[in-house]
C-alpha cells in the first residue's frame, strides 16, 4: 500500500513538473503599452482603452497585460499610429484619419464625409471592407480591429452663426481627416489640433470654430462658454471608428489564444462605446442648451455644397491614388446598398417615432 502510495505521489509530482512548463509555453507572462490618443477626461473614448485592457486581463487570467496611457504620456496624441508603426510601443487606441497627411486611404477606416453611419460602417467591414483595409494597415507594418464607435457626431461649435456658403470663406475651423480638403474648397481653413489644445485656441479666437464628437464629450471640453452656436448634423462623421492598432510583429509573436483574446475584447469594446454614447449624449444635450448652446441645423445650402466638394475630392484622390480607390469604391458601393435597405426599414421606422415621440396616447 505505501509503495503505490509513493508511486502515486510521484507521477502526480511528474505530471505537476511537466504540465507547469507547457502552461508557461502556452499562456505566458506577457505586458504592453497602449497609448491612446484622447486625454482622460473623455471617459467614453479614453474609456474604451481602459476596458480594453481589462477585458484581456480577465480573459487571461492576468497573463496578459495592456497598460494605457492617455495621450501625451508615451508619444504625442496624434503620433500614437506611428509610433506601433515604428515599434516604438506595441499598440494604440487612436483613430486613423489623424495620418490622412501621408496617406487619404487611411480616412477610409475611420470616417468619410457623407459616408456610412455605424450600423453600415459595420456591415461594410464585416463584408470585405476589413479585408482591404487589413491590405493596407499590413503595408504600415500594422494589424487593426475596430474597437469604438462614436456613432453620428454633431457639426462643431461656432463663434458666430453659418448660414451661407459665404460665411465659410476664411473661417479658421479645428476638423479633422479629408473634411478639411473638402471646406477648403469653400474656403475655409482647416486646422489639426488635438483635443486639449482646442478650448484655449478657440477663447483666444485663433480658431473660429471646433468640432469635436458629441453633447457629452463636448459638455466636458466646455466649447458652449466660448462658441455657443452648436451645429447639426456632423455631415463629415456619420460615425466614427476607433481603432486598436497593433504593431504586426508583436501579434505575431502573441499565442493565438491572445490573439483570440485580444480580438475578442476588441469587438466588446467596439460594441460598449457606441451604446454608451447613444445613452450619454441625450441628457448632456438638454444640460448643453440649459448652459446656453444655441442649437442650428447646416443650411441645405451649405450641404449640398459640401457634398459637391467632397465628391470633387474623391473623385481628384482616386486619380492619383489607386490604392484609396479601390477600398474607397467598396466603401461608396456599400453606401448605395445600404441607403436602398434603410430608407425602407430604419429611415421609415424612425421618422415615424420622432414625428410621434411626444404623443403618449
Amino acid at each position: 500500500m505505501r509503495r503505490r502510495t509513493m508511486l502515486g505521489a510521484g507521477f502526480a509530482t511528474g505530471a505537476t513538473a511537466i504540465a507547469a512548463p507547457a502552461l508557461a509555453q502556452s499562456a505566458p507572462q506577457i505586458s504592453w503599452r497602449m497609448s491612446s490618443s484622447f486625454p482622460k477626461s473623455l471617459d467614453t473614448i479614453y474609456g474604451g482603452c481602459e476596458t480594453l485592457a481589462r477585458y484581456v486581463s480577465d480573459i487571461t487570467d492576468g497573463r496578459f497585460r495592456i497598460q494605457p496611457f492617455a495621450g501625451g504620456e508615451l508619444v504625442p496624441p496624434l503620433q500614437a499610429i506611428d509610433a506601433v508603426s515604428a515599434g516604438t510601443i506595441e499598440m494604440c487606441h487612436s483613430t486613423s484619419f489623424y495620418n490622412i497627411g501621408k496617406d487619404p486611404t487611411w480616412a477610409l477606416g475611420a470616417a468619410l464625409p457623407f459616408g456610412l453611419n455605424a450600423r453600415q460602417k459595420q456591415a461594410w467591414l464585416q463584408s470585405g471592407g476589413q479585408a482591404l483595409l487589413d491590405t493596407f494597415y499590413a503595408a504600415n507594418n500594422l494589424v487593426a480591429f475596430a474597437a469604438g464607435d462614436t456613432g453620428a457626431q454633431m457639426g462643431g461649435w461656432f463663434r458666430r452663426e453659418i448660414k451661407t456658403v459665404e460665411d465659410l470663406k476664411g473661417l479658421k475651423f479645428r476638423v479633422t481627416g479629408i473634411t478639411g480638403q473638402i471646406l477648403a474648397k469653400l474656403g475655409a481653413v482647416p486646422q489639426s489640433i488635438p483635443a486639449a489644445d482646442t478650448y484655449p485656441a478657440l477663447e483666444r479666437g485663433t480658431i473660429d470654430a471646433a468640432e469635436w464628437i458629441g453633447p457629452y464629450d463636448d459638455e466636458k471640453l466646455g466649447f458652449v462658454r466660448v462658441a455657443p452656436y452648436y451645429y447639426f448634423p456632423g455631415w463629415w462623421e456619420g460615425s466614427v471608428v476607433v481603432h486598436a492598432f497593433i504593431n504586426q510583429a508583436k501579434w505575431q509573436e502573441l499565442p493565438k489564444s491572445y490573439q483570440a483574446a485580444l480580438t475578442v475584447a476588441c469587438q466588446a469594446v467596439h460594441t460598449d462605446m457606441l451604446a454608451k454614447y447613444d445613452a450619454k449624449n441625450p441628457a448632456a444635450l438638454r444640460r448643453l442648451a440649459g448652459s446656453g448652446a444655441q442649437l442650428r441645423p447646416f443650411s441645405q445650402e451649405i450641404l449640398l455644397a459640401c457634398y459637391k466638394s467632397a465628391l470633387e475630392v474623391y473623385a481628384e484622390i482616386s486619380a492619383k491614388n489607386p490604392g484609396f480607390k479601390t477600398i474607397f469604391d467598396s466603401y461608396w458601393g456599400a453606401r448605395s446598398d445600404a441607403y436602398l435597405w434603410q430608407q425602407i426599414s430604419d429611415y421609415s421606422y424612425d421618422a415615424f417615432n420622432i414625428a410621434t415621440r411626444q404623443n403618449r396616447g
